[in-house]
């Protein structure tokens, strides 16, 4: 079943996939974080619940912003990889993680890291992009 749209706008269609908190969190986790499993995103600190969670990896996964597949040492438990789609927000990521620790006294991102990401936007893109893909 389609989801109805609320315009052809690029950014509203941007907004309805991936647009609550939540849903780029999860993205921030299977890119930054190596997050694969639904337990690795319970454990972000920011305190997802599992109903939001579910609803969450579903919303990215039925838009093909995710994959899942069988873990393939036990094949009752699901992992998690950002698909193609989700590869093409790792600029985005990048550029949201910069803006926040410019930004937000209080972040508590390594100053080394951000500093190095802001030096080589390019290179960051280029290493969370491989990393996922690993």
């Amino acid at each position: 079943m389609k989801e109805p749209k609320r315009s052809d706008c690029p950014i509203s269609f941007s907004l309805e996939i991936f647009g609550d908190r939540w849903s780029l969190l999860v993205l921030r986790d299977l890119a930054f974080r190596d997050a694969r499993y639904y337990q690795d995103f319970l454990r972000a600190p920011e305190g997802i619940a599992t109903n939001i969670l579910a609803d969450r990896l579903a919303r990215l996964e039925r838009h093909g912003v995710i994959e899942k597949e069988p873990d393939p040492n036990d094949g009752r438990r699901q992992r998690y990889r950002l698909a193609d789609a989700g590869l093409d927000l790792i600029p985005l990521l990048v550029d949201l993680t910069l803006w926040g620790g410019q930004h937000d006294p209080e972040s508590v991102f390594p100053r080394p890291r951000l500093a190095r990401m802001e030096r080589d936007r390019e290179g960051a893109i280029a290493y969370y992009r491989k990393r996922a893909r690993a």
